[in-house]
């Protein structure tokens, strides 16, 4: 499956979109559990022009900037509503190297361990405060049929993913106090 079709076409339907805008919104709010590069969209973009899922118009930008400005077409709504409403499996588990780490730390010595865990979670600690900082520009819930509410319901769960990271760390790190 084409994800990052979907990604784009869910871009697409909120307004349009320049390449460029559309490679911004991956550093931003979908970059928190979605990543594409400039070297992805743009070919995907070519593919959706294509098959009739989205189309442009050139803008001018100054006197000879031209900028293709992309817009979702009826056909386009169509098949990210059939995919959006489509009943997803659970993904594998990431890959973490990381955890993958700490399964083989025994091989390390307690200090060692300890950097590393205590360094693990210093990131982690950062991740959540920029989570949090970014959950501050909502002050309730919004309404169910915004385009915010998706953003809302992510950024919550990415908030309890790197609580419940930072809580295993901290008991993984006290244990190996404890046993030093």
């Amino acid at each position: 499956m084409r994800t990052l079709k979907y990604a784009i076409l869910g871009l697409l339907n909120k307004e349009p979109m320049t390449g460029y805008d559309i490679g911004k919104e991956f550093s931003k709010d979908l970059g928190e559990f979605w990543t594409a590069k400039h070297s992805q969209i743009y070919p995907e973009l070519k593919k959706l022009l294509n098959e009739g899922l989205i189309v442009y118009e050139i803008q001018i930008s100054g006197e000879v900037l031209e900028k293709k400005l992309y817009s979702i077409t009826e056909k386009g709504k169509e098949d990210f509503l059939q995919w959006l409403k489509k009943a997803e499996p659970i993904e594998p588990t990431p890959k973490d190297v990381f955890r993958l780490k700490m399964y083989f730390s025994n091989n390390l010595d307690v200090t060692t361990r300890l950097y590393l865990l205590e360094h693990q979670l210093l990131q982690h600690q950062d991740r959540l405060e920029h989570l949090r900082k970014n959950k501050e520009r909502y002050e309730t819930i919004p309404p169910l049929d915004s385009d915010n509410f998706g953003d809302y319901l992510v950024l919550d769960g990415a908030i309890l993913r790197e609580t419940v990271t930072i809580q295993w760390l901290g008991n993984y790190i006290s244990y190996c106090k404890e046993q030093q």
